[in-house]
């Protein structure tokens, strides 16, 4: 099992947590430093054609991409432990959450994003505002999402997709400088996760390419 990514990526520190969770070890890593455009390499876009990371290469030779689809792999192939309950509308319900931060949040707060804004004229500064506003948007629907939820965890006793979501985007929300003060239920999400060596170890500044 290899996985390319890099250390600061939020996508690729959901799959760190999420095979740490279920005990899969990855076997090698590759890693690209985004701001230097490596993950438009050649022999990458061979792996990924859109020259995202993460990406992995299985230990029979696929390789897959998209880290929603990946965890979804993951889940289907080791069953346990469940990244979502049993129930078709709770698995809708925490499938949302996921994709509030996967397909709403992260997108357009990425470094191909705030690059455009940039060239586009807008100085660092705007740009990382911007970033801020997407994440403290985005983060106050999921925190009011979290008020029908039961806790510690996003959805129950035991951490699962939302989970995995939720984490590596508060920390690119800190990175913004979104003022998380006022969401009680995500903080502690937050806290409940961090107590969790899967979620401690993820982190970026614990990685080998961490700079």
């Amino acid at each position: 099992m290899k996985l390319h990514g890099y250390f600061r990526s939020s996508a690729s520190w959901r799959l760190r947590i999420a095979f740490a969770l279920k005990g899969v070890k990855i076997d090698e890593q590759e890693f690209y430093p985004l701001r230097d455009g490596a993950q438009r390499a050649p022999d990458f876009l061979k792996i990924n054609p859109q020259g995202l990371v993460p990406a992995i290469e299985t230990d029979d030779g696929h390789a897959l991409t998209q880290s929603l689809a990946i965890i979804e792999w993951l889940e289907e192939t080791r069953p346990e432990p469940a990244f979502l309950p049993k129930d078709p509308i709770d698995r809708a319900k925490v499938r949302a959450m996921a994709m509030v931060v996967a397909c709403e949040i992260h997108p357009v707060q990425n470094l191909k994003v705030l690059n455009a804004v940039k060239a586009l004229g807008h100085s660092d500064d705007e740009a990382t505002a911007w970033a801020r506003h997407v994440n403290f948007e985005g983060l106050e629907a999921f925190e009011a999402l979290l008020q029908n939820t039961k806790g510690p965890f996003c959805f129950g006793d035991a951490p699962g997709l939302a989970d995995i979501c939720l984490i590596p985007q508060l920390g690119n929300a800190r990175r913004f400088g979104a003022d998380l003060s006022g969401f009680k239920r995500i903080l502690e999400v937050d806290a409940a996760c961090k107590a969790i060596p899967a979620f401690a170890n993820a982190v970026p500044d614990k990685q080998p390419d961490a700079v």
